[in-house]
């Protein structure tokens, strides 16, 4: 898929704006909403090397992240003091596990990924353009278990006035991307004057989080 250098690249160069050094207020606040017990099994797509996977992996016993970047992969097991099995699979993936986590090195598209009862999305959908957006969309809805839900994490700026990624991914596009799906806003959180997008001339920038319900 396409973009693929850029993200490989971003990891190279340690250019990781995108990272949050601790787990998404977000998740914390909002994760009770998708009603999830310890065996619901967890993915989460593009994942980094974000804090959200040790915080998920304290609640279920299966939790399985797909990043592109090994430099990702493998900051991330070192960052904890983690030593997973790695497993070599099929030529494009390499499979990280360590007792709840599982990390599949490689593309998201291709991934050798079955069913989840719940599926995390905090910076992926935000990451692609929009061409990919649908592909993502549909990928995703594949692997999504029947009655299974998805926590979605969005931002809303005007397009024009700033080239991402992260992209602007408004409501009618969610709407549009999960059509059959029920879609629930659960909150927006509007920056102020003081935020640093707005602050570099943005006209409004908010981080939206969404419910979606096969």
């Amino acid at each position: 898929m396409q973009d693929q250098e850029f993200w490989h690249n971003k990891w190279a160069e340690n250019k990781i704006g995108f990272h949050l050094e601790d787990v998404n207020p977000l998740l914390i606040n909002y994760w009770e909403v998708v009603s999830a017990d310890r065996y619901h099994s967890v993915l989460v797509p593009l994942c980094g090397k974000t804090e959200d996977l040790v915080w998920l992996a304290q609640k279920h016993n299966e939790v399985t992240g797909v990043e592109l970047s090994n430099i990702a992969v493998r900051a991330f097991f070192a960052e904890h003091f983690y030593t997973p099995m790695v497993t070599p699979l099929n030529g494009q993936h390499e499979l990280y596990q360590f007792d709840e986590l599982s990390i599949y090195a490689g593309d998201f598209f291709t991934a050798p990924l079955t069913q989840f009862d719940r599926i995390y999305d905090r910076a992926a959908l935000i990451a692609l353009p929009a061409d990919l957006r649908v592909a993502y969309a549909e990928r995703i809805k594949s692997l999504l278990a029947p009655g299974g839900k998805i926590l979605l994490v969005t931002l809303d700026y005007d397009q024009s006035e700033m080239s991402g990624p992260p992209f602007s991914v408004p409501a009618k596009e969610i709407e549009s991307l999960f059509a059959g799906y029920k879609v629930t806003h659960l909150n927006r959180d509007d920056g102020d004057s003081e935020h640093p997008r707005i602050k570099q001339g943005l006209s409004r920038f908010a981080e939206e989080v969404w419910l979606l319900e096969s």
